[in-house]
């Protein structure tokens, strides 16, 4: 069950909440939504997790573990989904962003031969902020919704099949 597999690589929930950099934050870390997997925190989590991890800013594992602890969602789950944007994929992923925002401010690129490093990023951020920006918040938005509504239906689905499964194996 995937359920299993996820809590098997979950960290303890005990540790997190005794460690002495965390004690900050009081009582929110003893919110149960924060550990236990249910379709009402997975389906959060999912939402934050991508929802941060198309933002370009620093620090993105703090702010996904703030926003969180404000919806109590999963921890682990919106911790892990930020590292979707990781050293390896970043580039592509924001310059697909970049793409994406070009289309939907109808502009046009600065050039085609125009290399998405980060010293022609920095050279040409005044240029490039706002199509960066834009594309990232919508896809941001987007693959938060689609997540939050694809765990919220793929749950209800798989309780189903499981409640049918059971209901069948009794008839037998």
């Amino acid at each position: 069950m995937a359920k299993d597999i996820i809590k098997r690589y979950m960290p303890d929930p005990d540790k997190v909440k005794g460690h002495k950099h965390l004690q900050f934050l009081g009582q929110q870390l003893h919110d149960p939504n924060l550990w236990h997997l249910n379709r009402h925190s997975v389906a959060r989590a999912f939402a934050a997790g991508l929802f941060v991890a198309w933002l370009p800013i620093p620090g993105q594992i703090i702010v996904v573990a703030l926003v969180a602890l404000y919806f109590r969602a999963n921890l682990a789950i919106s911790v892990a989904w930020v590292w979707l944007t990781n050293p390896l994929t970043w580039v592509p992923l924001f310059y697909f962003a970049y793409r994406v925002g070009l289309k939907l401010l109808n502009m046009a690129p600065l050039a085609d031969d125009f290399e998405f490093t980060m010293d022609n990023v920095i050279t040409n951020l005044a240029d490039l902020w706002a199509p960066l920006l834009f594309g990232c918040l919508f896809l941001s938005t987007t693959f938060a919704v689609i997540g939050y509504f694809g765990i919220q239906y793929f749950w209800k689905w798989y309780v189903t099949q499981k409640w049918q499964h059971r209901k069948k194996a009794r008839e037998r």
